[in-house]
């Protein structure tokens, strides 16, 4: 039809969707709380933070930290347990790889972690955040 004007799209401040806005001391703070010896998965640590089905923005949070850091970012681990740095940034992987068997957390022969032995599952959550 000529001449109709489609309908306005809200735009939201900086592109950013409203809940994801502060979501990076949410990612930290469920990752301060992830106990050695033990990892999560980004969803999972995404799901925790308030922001399900956004495994990225944990990456993202966790990317964003700055070097020297006390946050165990070395703790959260690709899903299937496959470290993400492997390809973008090996010697990273090799220092997440060192931590985590430094916590006595496991590794298979296809180098992935031992998920069913080693990954944290918080006490007191019997429903999904929000």
């Amino acid at each position: 039809m000529r001449g109709v004007v489609p309908p306005r799209r809200r735009r939201l401040g900086a592109g950013v969707l409203p809940v994801t806005r502060g979501a990076y001391p949410r990612v930290y703070e469920v990752v301060r709380r992830i106990p050695r010896g033990r990892v999560a998965t980004y969803g999972q640590v995404a799901a925790a933070a308030g922001i399900p089905n956004a495994p990225r923005v944990a990456g993202y949070a966790l990317h964003a930290l700055p070097a020297g850091s006390p946050v165990p970012w070395h703790r959260v681990v690709a899903a299937g347990g496959r470290l993400s740095l492997g390809k973008l940034d090996p010697p990273g992987a090799l220092t997440q790889r060192m931590r985590l068997e430094h916590e006595g957390v496991r590794f298979d022969a296809r180098g992935c972690v031992d998920m069913d032995r080693h990954t944290w599952r918080p006490r007191g959550r019997t429903t999904r955040p929000r």
